[in-house]
């Protein structure tokens, strides 16, 4: 039996299953958009693109659309102008409710109805449509809840794994509900009108011109946290997240995807970070906390560049300090790095009581007895360096963050930029070794700049063929390196602001080594900023810690 697609809340699937359709949610994550980049734009969403891959790829041969916003009626008129879909219908619908929006609408549905009735060679079965209509199910206690824009299948299957509480989707099509018509009627026209208008009273999309009826989804006494999703390119949702971020009056994570498959994996570490905030009385223990403990415990950190180990002793001596390149493999760059520090330390692996790993290899390394995200094992690690921070600032190899903790240590919130390599470690990297420098030079060099450079892109690709010209120009490596350094401050305080960082500020990571980046920062800052001599050890300090904490 053929599926009939469709990719919105507003879509009348009773309808269509009245008329012998088996409905379904188009919202699976494709690899990538090889087959859509092909005929749709590249500026359209992703989630357009997911649409146009899923038709082209053969999976959808019978679609129904609504007028959502211009992707979807460009979507429509690329599937269209193809012409190799079984049905395509475009339902255009009015972004309001009312009497008018009600007969547009009632219009609408009944030209649906004869386009798939002769389609699908059948009529109007009114006990199958009353049939097709079913309760809104919402969880039974405690939830967190998924807003905004739609979220792909993959996507949210990793939400639900991450949390600790059961996970509610009400973004865009999922928080569907239209309650069935009252009465015995059974003509198809007369049941139209009190459907469309039915349709139209659901708890709005952000396309609609009135949408206070969103309120309700956050107003329920068992929501206790919310995850924001958007989709790239797509501003509807934005304007609700703004307020959203104001008075939510709970725990908050946003989240952007490009609607592929590759970023649910890449979103894997804000989730679990955010779960760990929501339950940090269960991130660290098996059986309690406060106990003494004897032997030595390890905090491994496996990032994109370095491999850090940290061994305390029961004291919270720091006994080994290991830093090593990561190398091809996490789980060899963490063994090769765990044997130097068990060296270092003059002990053996039997004398390790525990060990926690983190950092974005964690997941690959089969040493440790517990893993934790880098988020909070780098909260762990300052607030033991200084228990007045409040604001960490961590740049490493691949990704920049910034997080906030509160009098006792906990993640208050956290932001970061891991889409690319913009103002990160390898940003750095690539722009020493165009200068033909080393880090090491690089991190003193622009300290006695004169002329006040401005380098306009932060994309890596971009900014080298930028510093390429500068040198052609004859300008100085000082004053070139100066605006390196003022282009990765600026960027990393723009994370901070947002937000909302306030003192006491540390840096840690591997960059917290570069004096003209630390300057830069302070000073745009205008705040003191602490880094401590173990700053790019601080994720594998942390995560010793928590080893400590376990028992």
């Amino acid at each position: 039996m053929s599926t009939t697609y469709y990719i919105c809340k507003y879509t009348p699937v009773e309808l269509l299953e009245a008329l012998g359709g088996t409905c379904q949610v188009l919202d699976e994550m494709p690899d990538n958009f090889s087959l859509s980049d092909q005929m749709g734009h590249p500026n359209l969403c992703g989630f357009g693109k997911s649409v146009l891959e899923a038709c082209f790829s053969g999976q959808v041969k019978e679609l129904v659309l609504v007028n959502c916003c211009d992707t979807i009626r460009s979507v429509y008129d690329i599937l269209a102008a193809k012409g190799e879909m079984d049905f395509l219908f475009l339902l255009d619908m009015l972004h309001t409710s009312g009497p008018r929006a009600t007969a547009r609408t009632k219009a609408e549905l009944l030209r649906l109805a004869e386009a798939y009735a002769t389609y699908k060679g059948t009529t109007f079965d009114p006990n199958r449509f009353r049939a097709a209509f079913h309760p809104s199910e919402r969880p039974d206690g405690p939830y967190l809840s998924v807003m905004g824009g739609r979220v792909g299948d993959r996507l949210f299957q990793t939400m639900a794994e991450s949390m600790p509480l059961p996970v509610c989707n009400d973004t865009c099509v999922h928080d569907r509900f239209v309650p069935p018509p009252e009465g015995e009627e059974t003509d198809l026209e007369a049941l139209m009108e009190p459907y469309a208008e039915a349709l139209l009273e659901q708890v709005p999309c952000m396309r609609m011109t009135d949408v206070t009826g969103r309120e309700s989804l956050r107003r329920s006494p068992d929501l206790r946290g919310i995850i924001y999703h958007t989709v790239k390119f797509c501003d509807y949702y934005g304007f609700e997240y703004s307020k959203l971020r104001k008075d939510c009056g709970v725990p908050l994570l946003k989240l952007e995807s490009d609607y592929t498959i590759q970023s649910s994996g890449q979103l894997r570490t804000r989730l679990e970070a955010f779960a760990e905030s929501l339950s940090p009385e269960t991130t660290l223990t098996r059986k309690g906390r406060g106990q003494v403990k004897k032997g030595y415990f390890a905090g491994i950190d496996s990032g994109s560049t370095s491999t850090d180990v940290a061994i305390l002793d029961q004291d919270k001596h720091l006994v080994a300090q290991v830093i090593l390149p990561t190398g091809a493999g996490a789980a060899a760059g963490a063994e090769r790095a765990m044997e130097a520090a068990l060296t270092q330390a003059g002990l053996k692996p039997e004398d390790i009581t525990a060990t926690v790993t983190t950092g974005y290899g964690r997941s690959a390394i089969q040493l440790g007895d517990k893993s934790i995200t880098e988020i909070t094992c780098h909260a762990k690690g300052a607030f033991f360096l200084d228990p007045t921070v409040r604001t960490i600032i961590d740049i490493g190899g691949q990704d920049s963050k910034v997080i906030r903790v509160d009098e006792t240590g906990n993640v208050v919130n956290f932001i970061m930029n891991d889409k690319c390599a913009a103002g990160t470690g390898r940003f750095l990297e690539l722009m020493a070794r165009t200068l033909e420098l080393s880090l090491d030079e690089m991190s003193t060099a622009g300290l006695s700049w004169k002329e006040d450079i401005t380098i306009s892109s932060m994309c890596t690709v971009f900014a080298e063929s930028e510093v390429v010209s500068l040198i052609a120009q004859n300008k100085s490596t000082a004053d070139i390196i100066h605006g390196l350094n003022e282009a990765v401050a600026a960027k990393t305080c723009a994370l901070c602001k947002r937000l909302g960082g306030e003192p006491t500020y540390m840096m840690t990571g591997g960059v917290s080594k570069n004096k003209g980046v630390a300057e830069a920062i302070q000073r745009l800052l205008g705040a003191p900023l602490q880094i401590s001599s173990e700053a790019q050890l601080n994720g594998a300090l942390g995560a010793a810690l928590f080893a400590l904490e376990l028992s």
